[in-house]
């Protein structure tokens, strides 16, 4: 096998080292510069495929993403977008406002069923889930709202 050689520049193999010793990152990301240290020192693939235990496309996704990007493209993940939140800070602020109003007629506090009826029929938020109602009321400390 043909190994392609890597040589970290002096400030890399600083940035290499930190990551190996010091604070909290991921296991893969201290994987990652483990195989940066190894590759830049000469040590042949075979020989880290097996102490490290990772697989050959690991090895060579991150000796290409290094010299692609350097240590933070070979060692860290790209951000990911995800999906974006279908409901705003403003429409969240409405559901809380709702649940801290007078319950409905009869009851001393709101049901998620009874919030989400009642938000669907504010504007913007007719198609307004119960679980998502239920996440607002968590995610904003609001325990106003029994189960139901």
């Amino acid at each position: 096998m043909r190994q392609v050689e890597l040589q970290l520049t002096a400030e890399d193999r600083v940035k290499v080292e930190e990551i190996r010793s010091k604070g909290v990152h991921h296991a893969r990301e201290v994987n990652r510069a483990h195989v940066l240290w190894c590759l830049d020192r000469g040590i042949p693939e075979a020989q880290i495929l097996e102490v490290l235990g990772v697989g050959r496309t690991a090895l060579w996704r991150t000796r290409a993403a290094y010299l692609q990007g350097g240590v933070e493209r070979a060692v860290f993940d790209l951000a990911r977008s995800g999906r974006p939140r279908r409901y705003g800070a403003e429409a969240e602020a409405r559901v809380m406002a709702l649940a801290n109003s007078e319950p409905p007629q009869g009851r001393q506090r709101w049901t998620l069923l009874e919030l989400e009826r009642a938000a669907r029929q504010e504007f913007g938020l007719g198609s307004v889930s119960r679980e998502t109602v239920r996440r607002i009321l968590k995610r904003t400390g609001s325990g106003t709202a029994a189960a139901g």
